[in-house]
């Protein structure tokens, strides 16, 4: 259970003393006047106001008693459905991310987790009003069965209206808190893809996505508004009613000498006492509907079963190797898609350096995701010195093969914290050697303040070979097995990513690099080129040999620089302010490998 059970019942048994305190005070009012002011007795007016007193006391006590429960077990289901959900979406697979937006979660992991909070602060607070409702029905029908009837005659109403709301309005509160996502995943997107609207002047674009998305929230608001001001007069007028009959029925009584003075002012007390929860029924079913609403969406994502786990009993790695191996592979990345690896094989030994050459779309970036095993394969395998991946745990194997993805993401943290992130006990020295080997070391130390230094939110206060060169330093800190470079170093200068690949291969011993890149310079240094086209290999050799013998690599290699050139020109025309980092990311890194002393990699 996500709440405490023995907090709950806690603040239930506080609740009930609670109502035992509230109940008593009208009977004790009326046995006041009944025996203590018609009598002339002042001593027992006396006695009974010392009562009334310590029932006042008593409320109130259990009043505090019963909210610090109520919100302290509230919070604890917050935090413990926050935890949940937040380790479920990392647990997750990454084909669930793949059709999820970012806002649409964090609604889910935010707004709607407040709206379920809200629902159990009610649960002790709303069975004290329950069992406030029995003890005067009960003590009104011990009083007069007539006059009980008259006060409760309508509460049938009063629930059929309850459900009429309740029924009205949960659809409507899913409408808003699903709205409500859809904002928040628009205000998300264009505060993380702020350089694109201000490349493309599209702030007004995203405006008018904002207007819209902001309209269908008061669309839906104002009709669960509507459906409120139509339901809850009624709801506030029903419990009234029997208090006008207790008036109109019992004072004639009283008159008529059937009915002492002190039972109808008791009487009367408890019809008041009544009121407030029959009102808070109204607010009490809202509350409820927008907390089932959130439920429900909260429950989607918990209830998400992943689809990449570990194994219960994992196979361990050898202890040192790094051949890796694709046998067959089969991939696609839905089952109404066509495959975009179809019988791929190759065979990477250990130490051994390889260059994946291909058309856009061709797959490459999916031979780096299955390795990870961010995906599993649909048919065939892939080894890792002689394990099938699918039989690792998945720590180890993520710790075996480190993937450096084109589209790098640093965290606004310092430098070393970046670098040392899935390894946080790292030392400095170990820090700055991964540093050295990814060729970021020169650019670090000129930073304010060096490896501390702080950096912006995904990292753009850098550069983009900056930010390259970050991420590769993070992925050699933990002595992977196999290197996976998917087009990390496009943004770096040629001259650096020479000296970053003899770095990264030179020393590294059994370690297999897995370059994923178009340039000629980077393809060359390889010690095999592997062509993939149409799903598996089509061609494997060195770069000069598959210049000689493959069009299509020739094909290919044409394309790619036409396509870079393009990207060049539209990074000019939309962004002039990133064409001029890259360049000076480029001019300074020439500076730092001729010696020219400028350092500034900014």
């Amino acid at each position: 259970m996500l709440v405490q059970r023995w907090g709950i019942s806690f603040g239930v048994a506080a609740g009930l003393i609670w109502t035992v305190g509230k109940v008593s005070v009208p009977r004790l009012v009326g046995q006041a006047i009944d025996r203590g002011m018609d009598s002339g007795d002042p001593a027992v007016v006396d006695r009974y106001a010392w009562a009334i007193a310590a029932a006042g006391v008593v409320v109130a006590s259990f009043t505090g008693i019963r909210r610090y429960s109520a919100f302290r077990e509230a919070r604890h289901a917050e935090a413990v459905l926050r935890d949940r959900i937040f380790a479920h979406l990392q647990r997750l697979h990454m084909g669930y991310h793949d059709t999820q937006q970012t806002g649409q979660l964090m609604s889910r992991a935010n707004t709607d987790l407040q709206q379920i909070q809200n629902a159990v602060v009610l649960v002790p607070l709303t069975i004290a009003n329950l069992a406030t409702v029995v003890a005067v029905v009960v003590v009104l029908a011990l009083m007069d069965p007539i006059l009980t009837v008259l006060a409760l005659g309508s509460l049938p109403a009063l629930n059929i209206l309850a459900k009429r709301f309740a029924t009205r309005l949960h659809p409507v509160m899913v409408g808003v808190q699903q709205e409500s996502a859809e904002l928040a995943a628009v205000v998300e997107e264009t505060v993380t893809g702020i350089r694109v609207v201000k490349g493309f002047a599209a702030e007004q674009v995203q405006v008018r996505r904002l207007a819209a998305e902001a309209d269908d929230i008061y669309r839906l608001s104002m009709q669960g508004a509507r459906i409120r001001a139509r339901y809850w007069p009624a709801l506030e007028v029903l419990p009234n009613v029997g208090l006008v009959a207790v008036l109109g029925y019992g004072g004639h009584q009283v008159i008529e000498g059937h009915l002492a003075l002190g039972s109808l002012v008791a009487f009367n007390a408890y019809v008041v006492l009544l009121i407030w929860p029959l009102r808070m029924l109204g607010w009490v079913v809202a509350m409820g509907q927008r907390a089932a609403a959130s439920a429900q969406r909260v429950h989607e994502v918990l209830a998400t079963e992943p689809e990449v786990v570990s194994p219960r009993h994992p196979t361990p790695l050898p202890s040192s190797g790094g051949e890796i191996c694709f046998e067959d592979v089969r991939f696609s990345y839905g089952p109404d898609l066509p495959p975009v690896l179809d019988g791929f094989t190759l065979t990477v030994p250990a130490g051994q350096t390889v260059a994946l050459v291909g058309a856009t779309g061709s797959g490459k970036t999916t031979v780096a995701e299955l390795s990870a095993r961010l995906y599993d394969v649909d048919e065939g395998s892939i080894r890792l010195d002689g394990v099938d991946v699918r039989q690792l745990e998945l720590t180890a194997l993520r710790r075996a093969v480190s993937v450096v993805f084109e589209d790098t993401f640093l965290f606004s943290d310092t430098v070393a914290a970046n670098i040392a992130f899935a390894e946080p006990g790292a030392s400095r020295g170990e820090v700055e050697r991964a540093a050295r080997a990814a060729g970021a070391h020169e650019f670090i130390v000129d930073l304010t303040d060096g490896y501390d230094t702080v950096i912006g939110e995904r990292g753009f206060s850098l550069s983009g070979g900056q930010r390259q060169r970050l991420a590769i330093a993070r992925a050699v800190l933990g002595g992977p097995r196999v290197l996976i470079l998917d087009d990390a170093t496009s943004a770096v200068d040629p001259t650096k990513e020479h000296e970053i690949r003899d770095s990264l291969t030179g020393g590294a011993g059994t370690r297999t690099t897995l370059i994923i890149a178009h340039r000629p310079a980077t393809i060359a240094g390889a010690d095999r080129v592997v062509l993939l086209d149409g799903g598996r290999v089509a061609a494997e050799g060195t770069h000069v040999q598959l210049l000689e013998s493959s069009g299509r690599y020739r094909e290919i290699l044409a394309s790619e620089a036409a396509r870079d050139e393009q990207a060049s020109h539209m990074r000019l025309t939309a962004d002039p302010g990133r064409a001029v980092e890259t360049d000076r990311d480029v001019a300074t890194d020439r500076g730092a490998a001729t010696g020219d002393g400028t350092g500034a990699d900014r």
